[in-house]
């Protein structure tokens, strides 16, 4: 892999990996497009649900330029799944900050996969990185709120079920207010 560092002023350079893409920042947490910062995508997010994200972010940004109601809201959750906003993906996130990008990823992923369920833990990878399991019990926590609000269903062997009702596998399908 050949590295190109460039000046950016300011002290401040970036590297081009030429086989991975744009220009980054030297702490990777930046990519550089026409000299402007924009943050990059969390590179812990396995590369399966990573291009899943960018698929239905790619598919949301046409549904604004088609004007299409809530088009805005699916491209935000893609990005802050994405971990291109909301709290720095380098930093560890906790409380409401993790809540969030739980939410924008369940949202994103089950508006990918609208005719079919996705498992708690391609969430808890998004979120989590190598210590995903640790964001197993949040992630079953806010699919609970989720359900409340009917954005998500969850269910057991293909029955819904009250998430906190339960104990084992679940799985979590679109629900009719999403």
């Amino acid at each position: 892999m050949k590295r190109k560092s460039v000046g950016m002023g300011k002290g401040e350079t970036a590297r081009r990996d030429e086989d991975k893409g744009p220009e980054r920042t030297e702490d990777g947490h930046h990519i550089i497009v026409n000299g402007r910062r924009w943050r990059a995508t969390d590179p812990s997010i396995p590369d399966a649900l990573r291009q899943e994200l960018v698929d239905e972010l790619m598919a949301a940004r046409r549904a604004v330029k088609a004007s299409e109601p809530d088009a805005r809201h699916r491209v935000s959750d893609a990005k802050h799944a994405l971990g291109e906003r909301g709290a720095p993906w380098w930093e560890d996130a906790e409380g409401d900050a993790l809540d969030e990008r739980i939410t924008a990823a369940i949202r994103a992923l089950t508006r990918k996969r609208s005719d079919t369920s996705i498992c708690p833990s391609d969430v808890a990878r998004i979120v989590g990185g190598a210590n995903w399991r640790t964001h197993m019990s949040d992630v079953r926590r806010v699919a609970a709120e989720l359900a409340v609000k009917n954005e998500v269903v969850v269910t057991q062997k293909g029955e819904r079920v009250q998430i906190d009702e339960t104990s084992g596998p679940i799985r979590i399908r679109r629900g009719p207010a999403l």
